[in-house]
């Protein structure tokens, strides 16, 4: 059979519904991936662009502003105050093994993240290198890494994922990330115990991705949510660590990098210092607060519309950054997720042209995703439209571009209602669910609608599927293997004329349908009852009648 011929049975089978046009998806990641939008970053030029840009299609769809209250009117936006941090001047590393000195270069030894904890200088000589394993504190799992070490005035020298990971067995999920294995949770934990600074160990597979993408995200601007103790989130210095230097530094101490690894996986595992190894470090920092835009389209509903079904993406991407080999400096995010939003978009026009459903649905772009789900987690701490009665969340973050598959994922592993709705709906797009292929990748943590699983709302974000009608398994593996080596966070995510959109078009109508079953019911959907996020939803429970 050929491709057109298999779309054409998967289409044909599909329920009857709207139409998505994989020409228009085409050309919206076009228009936001373009040089022009300077890589979309956050409080540039490139974000009042796509703003404007996705002001005027939600209005061309028939879509109302659901934002801010101004003047007792909605506004497009939300207001979404962040610190914004940078580096200025040079980045000063210096370090000492007793012997000799050596200067680390910014970008290639080490990637050291703007200080988010306040500080306008970074300036320490002499640091000692403390190694604390996983750096995990769990006492459901009845796990310390630290075992009373003081780590003031110390440098913590972490490994990135869980203690489960290479075993693939053990009291932290096994293979599947916990979010303790999150390079988030490791510089959370080392600032609440007075860490000078967190230095995470960077490993292909662990982290999921190559040095390229840890340096692209940590060496350019750094963006958080505005906190009252900025130092409790974050210690002055935040770094990754390239592993041959780190296997290095532990053998100059004298230590064996990975028999030391193998005792962090175990309960039994103490920190150990590097005897003999300190680092010395001096750059000032450029601290302020500044405003980006959440974008809030919302169609009102016609029976319920206090009652609201959430669409969302993430608009932004790294901006403007460090250049590539061939000197290019824009990171242009077209699938990253230039994809995401054109499918939101796209649901917008389709929702803008059938009859308005019982519940108001919201179409939400977030900003600051890739500074740490800032425009999402702000929503979620700040919501529009009250969470309580906020039935789903359906978020969409990197779709392939590519051609229809025989399947679809999402990210993570979660059990919930909403999870069993899409998978008994994809029937009718003769799609399967693959549960997530890479669950030690920790995608769940990852993406926009993690700041609302945490309120206890209902929440998934969707992924494409890897078995490709045309070519299987094997050529879906390759595609996403060519992209998290060679364009993720990377000037390479660019646009292009081949990509046929076909796969996105077809999965859009299931995701609509999806979203119009949520919008039209009574029901209300919920986490399994062993879910971590079940307590939260049912504590508001009474709000939902």
């Amino acid at each position: 059979m050929s491709l057109i011929a298999a779309f054409s049975a998967v289409a044909a089978h599909a329920a009857s519904g709207p139409e998505f046009d994989a020409k228009r998806l085409s050309q919206d990641v076009k228009v936001l991936s373009s040089d022009e939008f300077e890589g979309r970053g956050p409080n540039t030029a490139g974000e009042t662009k796509t703003v404007a840009y996705l002001i005027e299609q939600f209005k061309a769809a028939g879509m109302q502003p659901g934002g801010d209250l101004v003047k007792g009117k909605r506004a497009w936006t939300q207001d979404v105050p962040l610190g914004r941090f940078e580096i200025k001047g040079p980045v000063k590393l210096t370090l000492n093994d007793g012997k000799a000195t050596q200067e680390l270069k910014q970008g290639d030894d080490l990637a050291v993240r703007a200080a988010m904890n306040g500080s306008r200088l970074v300036d320490f000589k002499n640091a000692p290198l403390v190694f604390v394993g996983y750096g995990v504190t769990a006492p459901e799992r009845k796990w310390d890494d630290f075992k009373g070490q003081d780590l003031k005035g110390k440098l913590a020298v972490v490994l990135i994922n869980d203690p489960d990971f290479e075993t693939g067995t053990g009291d932290f999920g096994g293979k599947a990330m916990t979010y303790y294995g999150r390079w988030t949770y490791k510089y959370e934990e080392m600032a609440r115990r007075g860490a000078l600074g967190t230095i995470i160990v960077h490993e292909t597979a662990p982290a999921s991705y190559g040095w390229n993408t840890v340096k692209n995200s940590n060496t350019n601007v750094m963006y958080d949510i505005v906190r009252k103790k900025p130092s409790d989130s974050h210690a002055p210095m935040e770094a990754w660590i390239q592993r041959d230097l780190a296997v290095d530094l532990f053998k100059r101490s004298g230590l064996d990098f990975e028999a030391l690894k193998k005792q962090a996986q175990t309960r039994e595992f103490k920190p150990v210092e590097l005897k003999g190894i300190t680092l010395s470090a001096n750059y000032a920092v450029d601290a302020q607060v500044i405003t980006s835009k959440n974008v809030v389209a919302r169609l009102a509903g016609a029976k319920k519309p206090d009652e609201t079904v959430i669409y969302s993406g993430h608009w932004d991407h790294l901006g403007v950054g460090l250049p590539d080999a061939k000197g290019d400096k824009i990171y242009n995010g077209a699938v990253d997720n230039g994809t995401g939003i054109a499918a939101l978009l796209e649901l917008a026009r389709a929702y803008g042209k059938a009859p308005a459903p019982a519940r108001s649905v919201v179409f939400l772009a977030v900003t600051a995703e890739e500074k740490g789900l800032l425009g999402s987690e702000y929503y979620a701490s700040n919501p529009v439209y009250p969470l309580a009665t906020t039935v789903g969340v359906i978020n969409m973050d990197a779709l392939s571009p590519y051609g229809p598959t025989h399947n679809f994922t999402i990210s993570g592993s979660a059990k919930l209602d909403l999870l069993d709705q899409l998978v008994a709906k994809a029937k009718q797009w003769n799609l399967v669910y693959a549960p997530d292929p890479k669950p030690e990748a920790g995608h769940f943590f990852r993406s926009d609608h993690f700041p609302f699983a945490k309120k206890g709302v209902p929440a998934i974000s969707y992924g494409s599927g890897d078995d490709m009608v045309d070519g299987g398994l094997e050529a879906g593996n390759k595609i996403e293997e060519a992209y998290v080596t060679n364009n993720y966070h990377q000037p390479s995510d660019e646009w292009s004329a081949n990509w046929p959109f076909t796969g996105m078009a077809h999965d859009l109508g299931m995701l609509y349908s999806l979203g119009r079953d949520l919008a039209d019911s009574k029901d209300w959907p919920n986490w399994s009852k062993d879910a971590e996020f079940r307590a939260a939803r049912d504590a508001s429970a009474a709000k939902r009648k």
